[in-house]
């Protein structure tokens, strides 16, 4: 802890980090009521049992859309300013808010409240990648794996209490449409405050550089060009931003550690909400999203404690030896817990999982923002988003038909705790062994 709390004070002192420390930490407040507000809503009916198959196609609505078209989105991170996309944010966010606010009260369940969802949770993605991309120009590149630790840790952290006080707030309103409506504002309230907090920062502080982007003609017009020249540039621009990363064989390997952790994380998140829901308290849903908020708290903790352990790691080896030590820890607490079946081995996979999460994130991020140059940083982001979201959805949509109807599975368990261990193995034989730029500058 006195590291963790040397390594925050080390980064504060940065003004501009301070600034964009702080938009980010308001505008996840306002995802985790957002996203709670919504689940419970959504998912928590007690006239209804979920089956996986439902769960899954509910994680391809919500991920795979904005992920499909994230890299897009990188493009024009590349060519706007940073600090605007933060800055109007905000406002698109609250607008939409109000929209899936008026269709809660009603009462609505259907295609437009998804809508009004994916909008809402699109628009907070592209934020995220902004803020990503944004980061090395507010640090100096020997604080970048601290600074990794600590921002996106503690704007989890903050989101996972955001999700508690939407709980609180969602049954202080009686459970009913007009009390989630009532959350849901909170959340607006939060994105416009987090795009006030970005106006504090001068629009040119975040990038992107000017003047060093390749194809400048095709991808820096001077003047806002037409809808279509803008689709044009933007997929020209996500075809060269592949070709770079499929050239960076750092990059490559945090996308695929991203990506396998990204699968696995998936099916056992699917499985702990059926679990919950259907086995250990199937006939008391308001118990079940009780405990679904202890399970939440559990998560917050491995997820805040990853922020004081993966510093401290890759100061004694190298990052890619410690993304490899996250994917087989995946794969022992799987095996471990996981076949427990328990509701307290689940409170610690939950703590575990949330921890191999979080330190496989830093260590993928830092790596991608020391290996790949600035021009094509907004679409690296993009990618990441991509690969994470989209192998979530993936993972629970190969796995549904295979988990039976309360989650318990001892078969499924062992796969994925396999299939943890073959990732693992994996990601060290194609860059375990050659240590990335951020190894080397976290132990100096």
């Amino acid at each position: 802890m006195p590291s963790f709390l040397g390594d925050l004070r080390a980064v504060l002192a940065e003004r501009g980090f301070r600034r964009l420390f702080s938009t980010r930490l308001v505008s996840q407040a306002g995802d985790g009521i957002f996203n709670a507000a919504v689940g419970s809503y959504v998912f928590f009916s007690a006239s209804s049992y979920p089956t996986p198959l439902a769960g899954a196609a509910a994680f391809a609505v919500l991920y795979v859309p904005y992920s499909v078209l994230g890299p897009f989105a990188g493009v024009f991170i590349d060519r706007w300013s940073r600090q605007q996309i933060l800055v109007w944010s905000g406002a698109v966010r609250a607008a939409l808010i109000g929209a899936a606010a008026a269709l809660m009260a009603s009462g609505d369940r259907g295609v437009p409240l998804y809508v009004a969802v994916l909008a809402v949770m699109g628009v907070s993605r592209f934020l995220d990648s902004a803020l990503s991309a944004a980061l090395p120009h507010v640090v100096p590149p020997g604080k970048l794996v601290t600074a990794n630790s600590i921002a996106p840790t503690v704007g989890g952290v903050v989101s996972s209490a955001g999700g508690i006080a939407a709980f609180a707030l969602n049954a202080a309103g009686g459970d009913t449409e007009r009390g989630a409506a009532v959350t849901v504002l909170a959340s607006g309230a939060c994105y416009v405050a987090a795009g006030l907090v970005a106006t504090s920062m001068r629009r040119d502080l975040l990038g992107p550089e000017r003047g060093t982007r390749p194809g400048a003609a095709a991808v820096a017009a001077a003047t806002p060009a037409p809808v279509l020249a803008e689709l044009r540039a933007a997929a020209g621009g996500l075809a060269a931003g592949a070709a770079y990363l499929a050239r960076r064989r750092n990059s490559r390997g945090a996308l695929g550690a991203t990506a396998a952790y990204g699968a696995g994380y998936g099916v056992l998140f699917l499985l702990m909400l059926i679990l919950y829901r259907n086995y250990f308290y199937p006939s008391h849903v308001t118990a079940a999203a009780a405990h679904i908020g202890q399970l939440a708290l559990f998560s917050a903790a491995g997820y805040a404690c990853a922020a004081v352990v993966t510093p401290a790691a890759t100061r004694r080896v190298p990052v890619p030896t410690w993304i490899t030590v996250m994917l087989l820890t995946g794969a022992a607490l799987t095996a471990g817990l996981g076949e427990t079946f328990a509701q307290a081995g689940y409170l610690g996979v939950g703590f575990l999982l949330y921890l191999c999460k979080q330190s496989v994130a830093i260590c993928s991020v830092t790596i991608l923002q020391e290996d790949v140059d600035d021009a094509y940083r907004g679409r690296a982001f993009a990618f990441y988003d991509m690969t994470f979201n989209t192998t979530i959805a993936a993972g629970a949509l190969v796995f549904a038909p295979f988990m039976p109807g309360d989650g318990r599975s001892p078969v499924l368990v062992a796969v994925l705790a396999a299939a943890f261990a073959v990732a693992a193995g994996a990601y060290w034989l194609s860059a375990g062994r050659s240590p990335s730029p951020s190894a080397q500058a976290s132990s100096s």
